[in-house]
This record gives structure tokens, sequence and C-alpha cells, in this order.
């Protein structure tokens, strides 16, 4: 490419001020790439945390902060501080990630976090991007909002959507509880200590008629020390940003979640200031903030963490005025999913169904497919779970706009888990295995989500900062040492096999709409390692995918529609003619999957 010979700073100057072009005018590259007509369930998402992925600028390493690691946050030899990763360094690698099929970015928080917290000898930093302080500004360690604006820019000059990963839950840990000096305080139940005493039941009457309750009279909540005495330490009263954020009021302060009942709800996450998300003010404050990054830098979707310990009334609240704020800013099909981090489909419709959550992140078929591939589970535990897609908050069509996934940033990636299950696996069964997970993934139902790394083979070992590998040279040893999926020439390979397998399906994927749009029919769904087929159903015709979870070949009759008779093959061998009206003989490879299209009765 040219300029690849020009030093660094000035290369990366230059694709600064063409990305700052680039959304300067945004109208062209809509009516060029039409990128803001797509709906969600055409996107193929890429989710990555900034700090890990690419550096771009090495002079924001340390956030503009002096001192050691503890104040600075940043020790890239360590998995749980700052690395040195960056939104310039993401925007230099679009090319990559398009190339690669991607059409949407998820972005793990890159707003203003407290930069290390945790007790004395077990501090870690906020690399990850979830301990926010400040919701209006890029962290520095990360870049400027500025950079912000011309990825994005970059990004819809590309086509490329940008979702942000928004929290609303929790900010940081600021607020601390004079009751308990050494900041681990249990979670006090509103039974046992009710908002109208003052430290229990026994207690001095306080906050009368108040209630706590979504759509209680806030005003009668004159007291914070119901439960716990809240305060901000001397030096941190205005650390939050918008300043409204700094008054105790506006928080529950009932101490640690037990993380059940009331307190899944209430309770501090980890030590982290959780929100009084019932209250008006909370509720206006957190629309203003998001809206906010809508009207001033035409993002596209928001996967919201944490949203299942959030009050249903906040969603059903926050939702509609977020989606009025897209509309008007001409962004018809702003894709919103929360994360409800449950396994039960059921869990995740009620999402849906109770807080109006437009979709949420499918844990349900992260785990079929997981155990698919392990061989946990067989082919009709996906066709049962597909079953269940008529029971979310719009029925199957809510299911189609599904983000769906093979492991991510907190359970860790497909790859550890299929070691975890068969820790004698061959290299080439890892490298079956894990692309069958995908092909799952990204040719199933859903929209697909792609963990960054995992088209270079990245495993890992384990969950949370030990699936949290550097794309660029790690200097982490526990990350060095990990078994890779097939081969990588090295960071950013785009021969890579994962790279190249999984490209070949989203190319597969964008070509056909009937893979992202069409109804999901199950042909077959073996009850022992074998066949799942799944036909793609529009007014046009059918597009079959057939999967194997077997270590052998298989060959199958699978039923279709009786005017699907003539065929072609879009990946894998398919015939030419079915056996005969509606029926298809395939053959399918050992842990592998075809795609063949009808052309109709001719």
């Amino acid at each position: 490419m040219p300029g690849r010979s020009m030093p660094a700073r000035f290369s990366r100057a230059l694709l600064l001020t063409a990305a700052l072009a680039a959304f300067a005018a945004p109208a062209a590259a809509q009516s060029a790439g039409g990128f803001r007509e797509r709906p969600p369930e055409d996107e193929v998402i890429y989710f990555l945390l900034p700090d890990r992925f690419a550096n771009g600028d090495p002079s924001n390493d340390q956030g503009g902060l002096s001192g050691d690691r503890l104040a600075t946050g940043y020790d890239p030899t360590d998995p749980g501080f700052y690395h040195g990763g960056d939104l310039r360094g993401l925007t230099e690698r679009l090319d990559y990630l398009q190339g690669l099929g991607v059409t949407a970015l998820w972005i793990a928080p890159p707003f203003v976090n407290k930069p290390v917290q945790g007790q004395s000898g077990h501090e870690s930093a906020a690399y990850h991007g979830y301990w926010i302080t400040d919701f209006t500004r890029i962290d520095p360690h990360f870049g400027t909002n500025e950079e912000f604006r011309a990825l994005v820019g970059a990004a819809h000059a590309r086509g490329i959507k940008v979702y942000l990963d928004i929290v609303i839950n929790h900010t940081a840990d600021v607020i601390r509880y004079r009751e308990c000096p050494d900041n681990d305080c249990g979670y006090r139940w509103k039974g046992d200590y009710p908002y109208q005493r003052r430290g229990g039941l026994d207690g001095e009457a306080i906050n009368s008629g108040f209630t706590g309750e979504p759509g209680s009279d806030f005003t009668t909540l004159v007291r914070p020390d119901y439960a716990y005495t809240p305060y901000v330490p001397e030096g941190e009263e205005t650390r939050k940003v918008p300043a409204w954020l700094n008054d105790v009021e506006f928080y529950h302060n009932r101490g640690n979640s037990a993380w059940y009942s009331e307190a899944r709800m209430d309770g501090d996450f980890a030590g982290l200031d959780d929100l009084f998300t019932e209250h008006p003010r909370v509720i206006e404050g957190f629309i203003d903030i998001y809206g906010a990054w809508i009207d001033d830098y035409g993002i596209d979707g928001f996967r919201i963490d944490t949203a299942r310990h959030v009050n249903p009334e906040f969603w059903q609240a926050f939702v509609p005025a977020i989606m009025e704020k897209a509309r008007a800013r001409g962004i018809p099909n702003f894709h919103i999913f929360g994360e409800t981090y449950d396994f039960q489909s059921g869990t995740a419709a009620m999402h849906t169904v109770v807080d109006g959550l437009p979709t949420v992140l499918d844990f349900a078929y992260q785990r079929v497919v997981q155990n698919m591939v392990t061989g946990v589970q067989h082919p009709d535990a996906m066709g049962y779970l597909l079953m269940e897609d008529a029971i979310y908050a719009g029925g199957v069509e809510t299911a189609r706009r599904l983000p769906t996934f093979t492991g991510n940033h907190d359970m860790g990636r497909i790859g550890h888990l299929i070691l975890h299950a068969m820790p004698d696996i061959s290299d080439a069964e890892l490298l079956d295995r894990a692309t069958l997970a995908h092909a799952l993934v990204l040719l199933g139902r859903g929209v697909p989500v792609i963990y960054y790394g995992d088209e270079q083979g990245f495993t890992g070992d384990g969950d949370d900062r030990r699936a949290r590998q550097d794309m660029f040279e790690t200097r982490v040893a526990s990350y060095a040492d990990d078994r890779r999926i097939g081969s990588a020439a090295g960071p950013f390979d785009e021969g890579a096999d994962m790279y190249r397998r999984i490209a070949e399906m989203t190319r597969v994927r964008a070509a056909d709409v009937r893979l992202r749009r069409g109804a999901v029919k199950v042909r077959v769904a073996d009850q022992e390692p074998g066949i799942l087929a799944l036909s793609r159903l529009d007014e046009t015709g059918e597009t079959l995918v057939v999967f194997n979870t077997s270590t052998a070949a298989r060959d199958v009759n699978v039923p279709v529609e009786t005017t699907s008779l003539a065929w072609r093959a879009a990946l894998g061998q398919c015939p030419a003619r079915a056996a005969a009206p509606g029926a298809l003989s395939v053959s399918v490879p050992a842990l592998g999957y075809l795609v063949c299209v009808s052309e109709g009765s001719e």
C-alpha cells in the first residue's frame, strides 16, 4: 500500500486526516454504500477490546498519566493491565476487518475509566473499559474524541457500522461506606434495611413515604443512609462526568451484590457503584449521555452491558427514546442488544417481552454450539432451541436479529472451550471443530459475532483476562505460549487458516439474502453426532445449510421444498438436481458443512 515506507508518524497522520475527511462527507458515503439501510440481520459483527487490538500511537500508552503502573494502569506484561492498543490502531486495521467480511464493529467501552481499582496487592486496570467515570470522553489510553470521530468516519466510508458497548448498571468504584472501611460491604436487604429507617429496623425514621419502586416520589428520598452511610472520598467529589453522577442519592448504596433475588438488581457489581436506575434523573441522564454519542458521532448501535441487572422500567423508557434519537439522526436500523448472560432462551426472551429490549445476545445458542462441537450435545439440541424462537417479543423475526457467538471475553474463546473438553485433540481436528463452531454461527440463525483474534486461531487459557490476548506482539508469557488453531504467519495474517475460512463463510452469507433474513426450517436434527440441516426460505426460494458434527462423512437425504429441483453449490459439493421432488441427497464431510442454493424447478 502506498506510504508503507514513510516514517510511522507521517503515515498515521495522513491516515487520520483521510479518516476525518471521510467523516466530513457522510452523505456521500451513505449514498455510495447504503450501509444505513441494512437491517440488523444483515450484519457480521466483530467484537474487540481496543487495548488488545492494535497500538497505533505508543505515546498514549499511559493515558497521559505519570508514575508506576498503579498510577497509569499500563503494564504490557500483566494480563490485568493496559497493553497499549488504541483507536488509531483500530482505524489502521479497517482494511483487514473488511477483508474478513466484517460489517459492524462492536467496541468495548472506550470512555474514560478509573485506571486502577482493587485492594492493595490485588489491583488491576480498566483496560476493558467497564469502570467508567466520564461518559462523555474517550479514555486517553485509547485516544481522543476526534480520533473516535475519525474511526467512525473511516468505518462508514467502508460501509462498516460502529456499535458502542455501553454501561448503565454501574460506574467505577468511587463511593465508600463508613460502616466498612475495608470497602468489602455485604448486601443489606430491603426487609432488614428499609428505605424509611436509618441503618436497620430500629433506626431513625427517614424518607417518609418513599418506597424505592419505579414511579415513586423521589423527592421524598432525602437521606441516602438507609442501609449504609455512603460518601465520596476527598479528592474524588467531581470524579464523575456528567456532574450529577457524583451525587450519592442516585445510587442504591446497599453493598456488594449477593447475585440473587433483589440483590441481583440493587447490589454493587463486585464493588462498582450501582446506579438507582428507578430514579427519573438517572433515566433522563442516561438518555442524554448516550443520545449525545448518536447525535455527535452517528454511531449505529449499542451493546448493553449487564442489562439483566437493571430494572425493566428503565429499559422501557430508555430504548424508545434512543431509537427516536437514532431515527432523527437518519439511522433507521439502530441495533440494540443487551447482555443478559443466561443460557436459557426463556430468560433471554423475557428480557425482550418484559424489558422491551429489541434483542439480546443469544447465550442459549452459544451453549448449544459449544456443546455440539465438543460432543456434549447433538444436532437435536439445536433443533429444539430453534423451535423456541417464537417466544421472543416479535417472534421469529426478532430471533433472526439476535447476535450469536462462539465465545467471548467473559466465558473464554471457543478454542479454549474445545480444548478444555478434548485436551488430547489433534491439531487437524481442533481446526475442523473450531471452524464448524463458526459455521454454525455464520451460516445459522441470527446475527453472527466474531470475537477478535478467533480469526487468527487464538485459544487462550480460560475466561476473563485469560481470553483477552493481544493481537499485536505480546509481552504476556501466558498469552505467548497459547496453542493456536491452524496456521498463522503473524499478527493480522490474512492467510491464516481461520481467517480464510471465516472470510469464505462471510462472503457466502453476504451473497445470499436468505441466509440473513430467510425463515428457518429445521429439516434434519440427529440425536447422535451427525446431521443438522436447515432450510432458509423466502418468497424467491430456498437455501439449504447442512452441518455434520460426526467424525465420519455422512450421506443424507434431506427434505426440501417440492419446487426446489435444480441446485447449485455455494459452499462444498451439492448435486445439480434433487433426488426426487422434496428430497436432496447430499454428502457432508466429517465435521464439515455445505450450503446448497435452489435454482427452482429448472
